[in-house]
């Protein structure tokens, strides 16, 4: 039983709680942030923005004020007179809305609360139109018409005071248009308007007084340009034309010279043919030469191998014997005074004697040294007959032969000088019209006449000419047509084939005298 009266009696004050609840919401009041909510009642007046408050039933009641924008037109139906004393009608746009301060609120709530909107905007527009009426009973139509945000500054500050009394705020205050009934403002504009007529007909003119000073400036701009780009065009194809007349004449100077260039090489390689088949040429004949050289020098190596053997043979038959009885002399001269001293004993004669017997050992000593002295001065003396007589058979022919074969050695002798060179620079600007050629071909030239000048050295030095030589070598000038045996004259002057020697072998005959046997 008591738990039953206990669920009976948290149910009940549950159904009075939700019940006081939903009683208490029902008296809730809220606003928004655009609205004021005024309680009036029990606890006295209290503005309520942007939240809410209980509202008692039977001791309190609520009202909502709007704080939105109010916006509408203010437009006098009457005209308005200005400082002139002229009737304009003046059409404005104000906004105005209640202060958001709680003073300000009571004070809208105080006289606008119980009033229905258009009501409320009546009373404010009549108040708004009056000052409007005042303030263009102030001005002229010329400031009215050119000056609107200084009427709209005016109004501000003169409604400010009175709009504050009603808990009310301007927020913008705009004059949309201006009219009068007697076209003041229509003529007011016409001098203006006359003026800027004038001053843009001016304009125009002295805009096309500058047009056409400038397009026949243009114009005279472009003639002088036309006339210099035609004056540079044909100074150009002038300049074209000569730069293609100077590598036409380049081009033919290029081509000459290489032309000439090819002739001198062609030249040049002619005339190397022509020398190098000379020195092929002068090389067999330097060749010959050398063979007929060889042989003469074997022929004089007979000779002298003769000789030597006739002076062994001189000192075998005269020397030796010479030398042998110079020993016998002195063996008996030697035993002689041993005798004689012997003979003397230690006297005075022995030692007389002992000198006589060393005179004369003395005296035929010097005797025997003569003879072997005599005996060697005779046999070099046949040794250089025969030497001599070698000699004179020595002919032309063997000295035209020593002379060719010295010449490599005259010709290696003047071009050393150029094997030492490390570098030749040849500068030639064509032939000096004797006939050497140019480059490198005037080198190979020079060498040629300086080996040509050979036989005139060597006929300033000895006085005998080569080609006296030549032809006093026998068969070289007794045949008419140039041969003789098994020599041969060509026509370039050059001696070819075999040169036989007519030398003859000597034979050294000498007395062999008495030489002394020390020698």
């Amino acid at each position: 039983m008591d738990a039953i009266a206990v669920i009976t009696i948290v149910a009940g004050l549950v159904l009075v709680l939700l019940f006081s609840i939903g009683l208490v919401a029902t008296m809730f009041r809220k606003v928004g942030p655009n609205q004021a909510l005024i309680v009036y009642g029990f606890g006295g007046t209290k503005v309520i923005k942007g939240s809410g408050k209980v509202v008692w039933p039977m001791v309190q009641q609520a009202r909502e004020l709007s704080l939105e924008l109010m916006s509408f037109d203010v437009a006098p139906q009457q005209d308005l007179y200005t400082s002139q004393g002229v009737a304009v009608n003046v059409e404005a746009v104000a906004q105005i809305k209640v202060k958001s301060d709680p003073i300000s609120i009571l004070t809208a709530a105080e006289q606008f609360l119980n009033k229905e909107p258009d009501v409320r905007e009546q009373l404010i527009r009549l108040v708004m139109e009056g000052h409007l009426r005042g303030i263009v009973g102030q001005l002229t139509v010329e400031q009215i018409v050119k000056e609107p945000e200084m009427v709209a500054d005016r109004m501000r500050s003169n409604i400010a005071e009175d709009m504050s009394k009603m808990g009310l705020e301007v927020i913008s205050f705009t004059i949309k248009e201006v009219r009068d009934k007697n076209e003041y403002i229509l003529n007011m504009g016409r001098p203006d308007v006359a003026l800027v007529r004038r001053n843009a007909d001016i304009a125009t003119a002295e805009a096309e007084r500058d047009t056409a000073i400038k397009r026949a400036q243009a114009m005279r701009e472009a003639k002088i340009s036309e006339a210099v780009a035609e004056q540079e065009k044909v100074i150009a194809e002038t300049a074209s034309q000569t730069r293609q007349a100077e590598a036409v004449r380049d081009l033919d100077l290029k081509r000459a010279e290489y032309d000439r260039s090819v002739q001198a090489q062609k030249a040049a390689a002619d005339k190397a043919y022509e020398i190098q088949a000379n020195v092929q040429q002068q090389q067999v004949i330097a060749e010959q030469v050398r063979i007929e050289e060889v042989r003469k020098q074997g022929e004089t190596a007979v000779q002298e191998a003769e000789i030597l053997r006739r002076e062994k043979e001189l000192v075998a038959t005269v020397l030796k014997p010479a030398q042998v009885e110079r020993q016998r002399i002195e063996t008996l001269a030697e035993a002689d005074r041993q005798r004689q001293v012997s003979a003397a004993n230690g006297n005075a004669e022995g030692f007389r004697l002992e000198g006589q017997a060393q005179a004369e050992v003395t005296k035929i000593r010097g005797m025997a040294e003569a003879e072997i002295i005599r005996a060697k001065g005779e046999a070099e003396a046949n040794a250089m007959q025969v030497r001599a007589a070698a000699f004179q058979e020595y002919n032309q022919a063997a000295v035209i032969d020593k002379l060719l074969s010295g010449m490599p050695e005259i010709v290696r002798a003047m071009a050393e000088p150029l094997a030492k060179v490390d570098k030749i620079t040849v500068v030639s600007t064509g032939s000096d019209g004797s006939g050497g050629g140019t480059g490198l071909n005037r080198v190979t030239a020079d060498m040629g006449t300086m080996v040509a000048q050979v036989p005139a050295l060597l006929e300033g030095l000895t006085g005998v000419k080569v080609a006296d030589l030549m032809r006093e070598v026998p068969g070289l000038a007794g045949s008419a047509d140039g041969t003789n045996g098994n020599r041969r004259i060509p026509s370039n002057g050059h001696l070819v084939g075999d040169i036989e020697p007519s030398a003859k072998r000597a034979s050294v005959v000498a007395e062999e005298p008495d030489r002394d046997p020390t020698e």
